[in-house]
């Protein structure tokens, strides 16, 4: 089930980075998207949700408490997991990433499964950089830039 995802519950929010499409399962987030609005029925856990991902993007939060369900292949999930062990405010490159996977030399693996993270920023994909520049984000370079300054993570070499 790596496709798109089928959710029952929909929220958009409009946020410093323009709106923000959080999609929920029935009891957690399955996916996070920016761009235009998706209507839906909405539910109290993407409400809270919302409300979080707001105040981090207003620099008021540094972690996330509601539920997430991210839904990708076993090696997708322990990329993901370990996306999430980079501390806020700080950065990981893809090659680092992998190696503290027990696969040096699988740095692009890394970057093809944090590259369909359906769950940015609460997945901090943002926080992998390239061993020499920013690297890329699904979301765009401009939205990676803007959440590695909000973390003040931003250096001038990125």
């Amino acid at each position: 089930m790596n496709g798109s995802v089928q959710a029952p519950h929909r929220c958009t929010i409009d946020t410093p980075l323009g709106p923000v499409t959080l999609e929920g399962d029935g009891a957690a987030v399955c996916r996070i998207s920016f761009g235009a609005e998706c209507p839906g029925e909405t539910a109290p856990y993407l409400e809270r949700a919302a409300a979080e991902l707001l105040e981090y993007l207003t620099g008021r939060r540094r972690a996330f408490t509601f539920p997430t369900a991210p839904r990708g292949t076993p090696f997708q999930r322990r990329v993901w997991e370990a996306l999430c062990r980079i501390p806020y405010g700080q950065t990981m490159t893809y090659g680092a990433l992998a190696a503290s996977l027990g696969m040096p030399g699988a740095a692009r693996a890394v970057g093809s499964a944090a590259g369909k993270n359906p769950c940015p920023m609460v997945i901090p994909c943002h926080r992998l950089v390239a061993a020499k520049g920013l690297g890329g984000f699904s979301a765009g370079l401009e939205r990676k830039r803007a959440l590695l300054s909000l973390e003040n993570a931003l250096r001038e070499s990125l």
